[in-house]
């Protein structure tokens, strides 16, 4: 009996542990999630890097609201390759962005004033 109440003991122990950090993975940082709860608005970001001939771009950007992701630095596909040749790494910008079909795509690039 004494063998019994330690596995049980152990067991709980385990999955207390288990449950509460399974949940935070899951909601973590999950795409699927990313709704409009603020309006769509223009994010503040700085380019980090260009590859045109692929159509993407590297920003270092704030917080974007209207997803509800927190700053961070990443890599864009842009809707349009022509919105690359106004923006130069460096420059500090502020951009759209848009949630089409589980993807993040650039739609606007403006030059931050």
């Amino acid at each position: 009996m004494n063998k019994i109440n330690q596995v049980l003991s152990i067991s709980a122990l385990a999955l207390s542990v288990v449950i509460p950090v399974s949940s935070f993975a899951q909601t973590a940082m999950d795409h699927s999630k990313m709704g409009m709860s603020h309006p769509a608005a223009m994010t503040d970001g700085e380019i980090k890097k260009l590859d045109v001939t692929n159509g993407k771009v590297t920003i270092k950007h704030g917080d974007i609201l209207h997803m509800d992701m927190p700053g961070m630095t990443m890599v864009f596909t842009v809707k349009d390759k022509s919105l690359l040749s106004q923006v130069k790494p460096g420059d500090k910008v502020k951009f759209m962005v848009v949630n089409e079909g589980g993807k993040l795509v650039v739609t606007d690039i403006q030059p931050a004033q």
